[in-house]
Formats: C-alpha cells, structure tokens, sequence
C-alpha cells in the first residue's frame, strides 16, 4: 500500500494520488485528489467522472459457454460436483484483459480427478487471465471436461437472454459484466473563508484488476472528452463562418491552438 501526504496547490489545477494498494488480484483500490476548485465544480467533476467510470470503460468477459454433453442449464453431470448453472456462474465471475474488438473464442479441456480453474482456459495472445487460481468446477472422477467459450469486450452490463434454441445445441448464454470498475466514490473537502472558499476533490475507485485505479481513471476522463469534443467543433464552426464574414479563410489550427483561441474570445 502507497500512501503520500495530500497538499494542496493555490494556483493551477493539479491532480494527484494519494494512496494505491492491491488487496488481491481482483481488486485493486485508488484514491485521487483534484484542487484548487472553486465552489461547486468538485461535484459537477465528481459525477461526471462516477459515471464515466462505472458506464464508460470498456471490460472484457466470457458472454457464452458451450457443450454438447450439457442437457439443460440446471442439470447435473456425473462426475462434476458442480452444476452446470454453478459452472456458469464461476466462468462469470472470470476476471480477464484484452486489446479485442469484437468477440473471440476459447475453451476448457480437462481430465479429472482434480480442480478445474482459470489457468485450464487456453485463448489468444490477446487475452489475458487476471487471476489463473479462479474456480471453475471439480471433477471428482477421471471424465473429460470440454466446454467451448465465447470472449467479448463491450462496456456496461447486458443481461443473457435465454431461448430454448440455445439450450438445443448446447449453448448458454452468461450474464456479462464488462465493467472493469467495481465502485467509485467521490468526496469534497471545502476550506478558505467567504468569496475564497475553495475545494478538493477526492475520488475513490475499485477495479477488478484488469486495470489499475489509474489507468481506469484516464481512460474514464478520456472517454469523457470524446464527449464535448463535437460541442467545441460547433462553436468552432460559428466563429469560422463569422470569421469568413468579416476576414476571409481562416487559417489551419491545431486543435490546442483551436481550444486556446475560443478560451481567449470567451474572455473578451
């Protein structure tokens, strides 16, 4: 665990983290400082930045699971201490990283007696298994595990939904939890006195260990970016025809030059 001394700086904005620890391979936790604002910008950044994390980030999970030998979902197999729906729910919970896009396949094959865990799933280089030790099923007689997957990466939650036509051929669809962040808070800290009064933000985030706090953390605040780009390209656009109005063609800019010049009209 990392912690540091949180001080707080009276002139540009800065960011910092404050405290990093792993409490195990699945879950990793951050703390994350934001000041000086001025009142009321910490909550509307804390939000935003709440939502970004939780709804935003993409995350990769196994979303189908196939076998010919599986006769319905909650059927029992000799030889399995597990059902088949507690399978299920174990390769749910696998925790896994990737660079897909789009879907992939994999799949288990192990001989009992013995456990089966994460480590038995042989997929692409692309994909990564965030905890080998996860539990899948144990096999308590020497029969033949052989289960195909299917591997996603998306964003948010998308509840599995069940026809009889999977079923017939062995096909089972898995809830999918692509979240990658578990939890994020967010606190404020107010200090100084009457029309100085000012703020800090502390921002709280738990993943799963297929990102880091932070890594979690720019690509949440990235993400949020992408958003309110096409509103700066609107105004942009507003200037340019006023602009051509008046001076002719504007000339090629960067995008920072862009940002930079409409900041300067808003002040005059």
């Amino acid at each position: 665990m990392v912690r540091e001394k949180v001080t707080v700086s009276t002139r540009t904005l800065q960011w910092k983290c404050v405290e990093s620890r792993v409490d195990n391979k699945r879950l990793c936790y951050g703390r994350f400082i934001l000041s000086p604002l001025i009142k009321g910008q910490a909550d509307t950044i804390g939000i935003a930045m709440r939502r970004a994390l939780l709804g935003e980030i993409e995350g990769t999970c196994i979303t189908r699971a196939k076998s010919e030998k599986i006769p319905h979902e909650y059927s029992t197999i000799v030889g399995i201490q597990e059902s088949v729906h507690e399978i299920l729910m174990n390769l749910k919970e696998i925790g896994l990283r990737s660079n897909l896009y789009g879907t992939c396949g994999a799949f288990i094959c192990a001989r009992g007696p013995g456990y089966v865990t994460a480590q038995d799933i042989i997929s692409p280089p692309s994909v990564e298994i965030v905890d080998n030790t996860q539990h899948i099923a144990r096999l308590t007689e020497p029969i033949d595990l052989c289960i195909g997957l299917q591997i996603e990466r998306n964003r948010g939650y998308r509840y599995s939904i069940k026809r009889p036509n999977n079923f017939q051929d062995g096909s089972y669809p898995i809830d999918a939890v692509f979240m990658p962040v578990r939890n994020a808070n967010h606190s404020i800290h107010s200090y100084g006195n009457g029309n100085e009064r000012q703020e800090i933000l502390f921002l709280e985030i738990w993943t799963n260990g297929s990102l880091t706090p932070k890594e979690a953390l720019h690509e949440a605040s990235r993400n949020l970016i992408d958003l309110f780009i096409p509103f700066l390209h609107a105004e942009e656009e507003t200037l340019h025809l006023e602009y051509n109005r008046h001076k002719g063609t504007l000339p090629p800019l960067t995008f920072h030059d862009r940002l930079a010049k409409l900041r300067k009209n808003k002040k005059k």
